[in-house]
């Protein structure tokens, strides 16, 4: 690591590669704690503010819908405007939405500040990420890094149950929000100071604005029907209309992309990528089965145990404590373990893990029923996160790792949205209409083993797709431009 001073001999700014990933580690654990840190807060919330039931859905939809349909945008704007000007953007809004939604008198203001929020995190996700993947390009420092942001990531999410229920019981439900304030004013810090403002790496071309547009809509009307379906169906007017028109826009999206002559927002030739298109695909099964576990397991522990919210929060901090020591593992392992093995070995331990939670019962305990898988699970995750991370950018163009980044934002969050309403729905099912902890226990346990069996899928997607640690990879310097007499294919 450097630990110099912000100028060379010449005057020029020198990168400080220590506070560059002290900097994106904690913007990476802000945003991951803002997905769970609510949560548990939601009938305190509604209380204070008036929210109706269904008002009350809002204050998680309008964060997921503004985030999950933002993410290529950022990233492209990271890559065409500059890294950290797109990251000191996105993490200025972030922290003044926070501190306004603290602030929140009515529904709406609430409601507002989490879609604001949404807004800066899709800027400033990637554009982290991508200046991760820049300062650290290969070598023991790369394993190193995505082990520490790794780390960060998995443990945002854990922490935010345990901070949420602490908060709430012990502050107010305020400082759901609050709490996101001093960490990006720490971030904004470090990242000012620490980080070069390099040259934007994307080509001078016109941007396509229309396929901006059509890719946005798309991710935002698919990830809008997937979070609906606790409201309406599957099979609802509602939910098949909004997911209709998502498929439309999506496949225009590509059909613009593949024929303008503007530079486009995903250059389709970037799924050819191998560990590109693999990664993105395990990534996207792994958000799908997290996101799921953590909401049946909440709610095990609170509906089917009677357990409260800050004691809650505090059995889910094994979990927490567990993706610390697989990430230590991967960073350890990364030296001499091919990324490919680490994300099978991974993904196969919390697939036991979440196997072992499925074997709850309605007369379990902390001790019996949620220790051992939470250890398993959360060991398995870290050490597969890192290495995925790192794995979705090898191969990727300078010019195009914000994009890069910005899709396995994206495909994680699409995943969570999708994987918590298909086995959402698939819950309810098993549990019908009774409420009584035997029939919750079966739907959460169903919910459980349908998580492990989509890391089983990830898995084999891995050892399908991935390079194997034998083949080499080659790096492109550039962007290949289309042919002057084609318009612009993927």
């Amino acid at each position: 690591m450097m630990n110099g001073t912000n100028e060379n001999a010449t005057g020029s700014p020198v990168a400080r590669p220590g506070l560059t990933l002290a900097a994106v580690a904690v913007v990476q654990f802000m945003v991951s704690l803002d997905l769970s840190v609510v949560n548990v807060g939601l009938p305190e919330i509604a209380a204070g503010l008036g929210f109706s039931a269904v008002g009350l859905t809002w204050v998680i939809h309008a964060y997921a819908l503004t985030f999950g349909g933002l993410l290529l945008l950022g990233g492209k704007a990271a890559d065409r405007y500059g890294r950290k000007r797109v990251l000191l953007f996105g993490l200025g809004l972030f922290g003044l939405a926070s501190l306004l939604g603290g602030f929140a008198q009515a529904p709406g203001q609430l409601v507002g500040a989490r879609a604001a929020q949404g807004i800066g995190a899709a800027a400033l996700a990637p554009a982290a990420l991508a200046l991760l993947t820049a300062t650290f390009p290969t070598g023991k420092a790369r394993v190193k890094a995505f082990g520490v942001w790794s780390a960060m990531n998995a443990a945002g999410g854990a922490l935010g149950v345990l901070a949420g229920g602490l908060l709430t019981e012990y502050a107010g439900w305020r400082w759901v929000m609050f709490v996101n304030v001093p960490m990006a004013t720490v971030a904004l810090a470090m990242a000012w100071r620490g980080i070069v403002d390099a040259r934007p790496t994307g080509r001078a071309g016109r941007p396509d604005v229309l396929g901006a547009v059509l890719a946005t809509g798309g991710l935002g009307l698919l990830v809008f029907g997937v979070v609906r379906t606790d409201q309406h169906g599957w099979t609802s007017t509602i939910t098949l209309s909004t997911l209709a028109v998502s498929v439309v826009l999506l496949a225009a999206f590509v059909w613009v992309e593949r024929t303008t002559a503007r530079e486009p927002l995903v250059r389709l030739g970037l799924f050819a990528n191998r560990s590109v298109a693999g990664a993105n695909s395990y990534n996207l099964l792994v958000g799908a089965a997290m996101a799921s576990a953590f909401y049946f397991m909440s709610l095990y522990l609170q509906r089917v145990l009677g357990k409260g919210a800050a004691e809650t929060g505090l059995m889910f901090l094994p979990f927490a404590l567990g993706v610390v020591v697989g990430s230590v593992l991967a960073i350890k392992l990364g030296y001499k373990v091919a990324p490919r093995t680490l994300m099978v070995l991974g993904g196969l331990l919390t697939a036991l893990g979440f196997a072992w939670f499925g074997l709850i019962s309605p007369d379990g305990g902390f001790l019996t029923d949620v220790l051992g898988p939470s250890i398993a699970a959360s060991v398995g995750f870290g050490l597969c996160l890192g290495p995925l991370v790192s794995t979705a950018t090898v191969g990727v163009a300078p010019a195009e790792t914000g994009t890069a980044s910005g899709l396995l934002n994206s495909s994680r969050q699409i995943g969570a949205s999708l994987g918590l309403a298909a086995l959402g729905t698939a819950a309810e099912h098993r549990s019908g209409h009774s409420v009584t902890p035997q029939a919750l226990n079966d739907g959460y346990a169903l919910g459980l083993n349908l998580s492990a069996a989509l890391l089983v899928v990830g898995v084999i997607i891995a050892l399908a797709v991935l390079r194997r640690p034998e083949e080499p990879v080659r790096v492109p310097e550039s962007v290949p431009e289309p042919a002057a007499s084609e318009p612009a294919a993927g």
